[in-house]
């Protein structure tokens, strides 16, 4: 097992552009329209704006910004974006008539925003590029597997572009079982990031045996194609400085902006029910687990999570105390399972407090179930691709789980569809795919389930 994978970007930086970005436009409209303009707007004016630059951004895609987008690309992005604003401050204009705001009026407005959130996103761009040339801070560990000309310009890149993020170690040339092998032991070593691959010149034997190092040790391998022999086959296609490279599959919320939008719904809900409902559960629960057995109201148990980092997963303990709590899963019938504890994992109420794991940001709301560390010990080594479900947060409930694979596993399909589901939402993931499953869990939990206990 590889030491946990380290993060492809800083989660501060989006939602901290998108602070600053919304600060200036509150600013600049507060300055012009109520001391320039003489226009008496109100708070929710100002709410309005704000949501208008969010949804604006999210479709346009302003804030998706990689280590190898170029400055030409960001002035792109910026175009579009104050080009979609500017349409929606006339429309603004017009769903508050009574600001009486005149197409000069709102040029005017539009000028010092865009200067000021260009100036921003320039000084923020070289700063990082800045912070990565000279601090050697940020970057990423990389290989190359092949000696075709694209692999070579690729090397280039990367040792001539040190501001975008990237660490070379090594060019391995040759491409044999014993040098994939000899790779993998260096990327072990040297505890490499990413894997870049000439398909020019691997076999598919070779091939399938990086991807499968890679997608059960949490390690990144992109594809250089051979621009000749392009195939229609759904890969992610990028360019760094022109150079085509393939990816196997997208993550999205290994992207900050779609992170920073999953972490804010989940501190949503997760205070909500901590405050509305776990509040005065919590003593219910506690006073009838007391009553029918000794011990601890919450049970606490070690479980992988996000980079396969260890945490500590609460849960209102439905068994009595016994050594094997922490070794073996409950089964049908199990005889350390208490009554009052029948109830709570019929009704997955056991799984309430794990809301504070959310909060506390361990878990998300929704996402693969965390395993206790022996099953992860176990399935990682004979499950393929089973390491992948670790490259996002897990969560209380998951499309596994809504798809009728929780609890106990009885045969080895039902650890391997639950990968296959786990995987599936890690690759397409989206808002409303986490209200599909949410909406689920909660009619699952009322009808109840066969494999609830």
């Amino acid at each position: 097992m590889t030491k946990a994978k380290t993060r492809r970007y800083s989660g501060l930086i989006s939602p901290l552009s998108y602070f600053i970005d919304i600060l200036i436009i509150n600013f600049i409209a507060s300055y012009f329209i109520t001391i320039y303009l003489y226009k008496d707007f109100e708070i929710k004016h100002f709410f309005v704006l704000s949501i208008l630059w969010i949804l604006i951004s999210v479709f346009n895609r302003f804030y998706y910004i990689y280590r190898y987008t170029n400055i030409l690309k960001i002035i792109s992005l910026l175009f579009n974006q104050v080009l979609l604003f500017t349409l929606s401050l006339f429309c603004f204009s017009g769903i508050f008539p009574k600001l009486e705001l005149e197409p000069n009026s709102v040029i005017t407005l539009l000028i010092p925003i865009s200067i000021l959130i260009f100036l921003v996103k320039i000084l923020t761009y070289y700063s990082i590029k800045t912070f990565r040339s000279y601090f050697g801070g940020n970057y990423r560990k990389t290989i190359i597997i092949g000696s075709s000309k694209e692999s070579q310009k690729l090397e280039l890149f990367f040792n001539t572009n040190k501001d975008a993020g990237y660490l070379h170690k090594k060019t391995f040339l040759t491409t044999s079982k014993e040098s994939v092998l000899e790779c993998i032991s260096f990327v072990e070593e040297q505890e490499i990031d990413e894997i870049y691959c000439s398909t020019e010149d691997i076999k598919d034997e070779e091939l399938k045996m990086l991807i499968k190092y890679c997608d059960n040790n949490l390690k990144t391998i992109r594809l250089i194609p051979n621009p000749t022999k392009l195939n229609s086959k759904k890969l992610i296609y990028e360019t760094y400085d022109s150079l085509p490279i393939l990816s196997l599959r997208k993550v999205p919320l290994q992207d900050s902006v779609n992170m920073f939008f999953k972490r804010l719904i989940d501190i949503v809900i997760s205070l909500s029910v901590i405050v509305f409902i776990l509040s005065w559960l919590t003593p219910i629960i506690a006073l009838f687990i007391k009553k029918e057995s000794t011990g601890p109201v919450f049970f606490k148990q070690i479980r992988n999570g996000i980079n396969y980092k260890e945490f500590r997963c609460l849960k209102f303990r439905s068994m009595i105390v016994n050594e094997d709590a922490h070794k073996q899963q409950a089964t049908k019938g199990d005889y350390r399972v208490t009554n009052v504890g029948k109830f709570l994992r019929k009704t997955s109420l056991d799984e309430m407090p794990q809301f504070i794991n959310v909060l506390l940001g361990d878990m998300s709301v929704v996402g693969p179930r965390p395993h206790m560390i022996k099953e992860n010990d176990r399935y990682y080594k004979t499950v393929d691709k089973y390491m992948l479900r670790h490259v996002i947060k897990p969560g209380i409930t998951g499309l596994a789980q809504v798809s009728g694979y929780r609890g106990e596993v009885q045969k080895e399909s039902d650890i391997v569809n639950r990968i296959k589901f786990d995987i599936y939402y890690l690759e397409n993931w989206s808002i409303l795919l986490d209200i599909k499953i949410i909406f689920r869990t909660i009619v699952n939990s009322i009808k109840g389930e066969d494999k609830a206990y």
